[in-house]
């Protein structure tokens, strides 16, 4: 399976540590159109999680390292991803434990496959459904249809790469983002070009946004990345 995410193309994470499953899950969902990314653990799942920014993750509850309750509260923590929880734990109990824990969704093991290609139909239905049209954070607007961007009544242009990158800070709003979670948003998780790629365009985008002398949204976080939050107090 290729490792470039085509245009418009749904990502989806699958965290499972049973190899077979991990294989036909990821092969089923390739055939249906979907990119699929792979991990057989749960610190690596988070750490997927949290850089490749998926549509969707699919995730098994026991997994080695970290399990999947704990995995969902922590991207509850920063993150509204759709979570489909996928495990043989089949109790009432153990449903509604996963579901406060943050999963949308909860499937028990043995699944059939078609309504598990169903559920994630359904989840990612109701994720584009939820995506706005615009955003407005301080004196800064962003209508995705147009790509339109004000800064108060002025425009804003910028090239397409530089809209993507700031749409990306505007749905994460005062949230520091690491540089390889940019990049395979962005740029896609393989992203093979400049190792300075994204310092160039976060400083493009930059100029633009302060061109009329307006306050910084657009912060670096040292050692670590960016965060779009509020200009610092003067």
């Amino acid at each position: 399976m290729s490792d470039t995410v085509k245009p418009g193309q749904r990502r989806i994470l699958l965290i499972e540590d049973e190899a077979d499953i991990a294989t036909f899950i990821s092969l089923e969902l390739g055939y249906e159109g979907y990119h699929v990314d792979v991990a057989h653990d749960g610190q690596k799942g988070l750490m997927m999680a949290r850089q490749t920014a998926p549509d969707l993750i699919i995730l098994d509850r026991m997994l080695p390292g970290l399990d999947g309750i704990e995995i969902c509260k922590r991207l509850r923590q920063s993150s509204d991803v759709p979570i489909l929880m996928l495990t043989a734990k089949g109790e009432p109990a153990d449903r509604v434990f996963g579901l406060d824990a943050g999963a949308n969704d909860y499937l028990v093991k043995p699944f059939d496959l078609e309504e598990l290609l169903a559920r994630v139909r359904v989840q990612l239905r109701s994720k584009q459904s939820d995506e706005k049209s615009s955003f407005h954070f301080a004196d800064l607007s962003l209508a995705v249809e147009t790509r339109l961007v004000m800064r108060g009544t002025r425009a804003v242009s910028l090239s397409p790469k530089e809209f993507d990158l700031l749409l990306f800070f505007m749905h994460h709003p005062r949230v520091v983002l690491g540089r390889e979670r940019l990049l395979a948003a962005v740029w896609g998780y393989d992203f093979g070009g400049e190792d300075n790629v994204l310092e160039v365009y976060v400083r493009y985008v930059r100029q633009k946004l302060e061109a009329g002398g307006e306050a910084r949204l657009l912060h670096t976080v040292r050692g670590v990345g960016y965060v779009f939050r509020e200009a610092d107090p003067a």
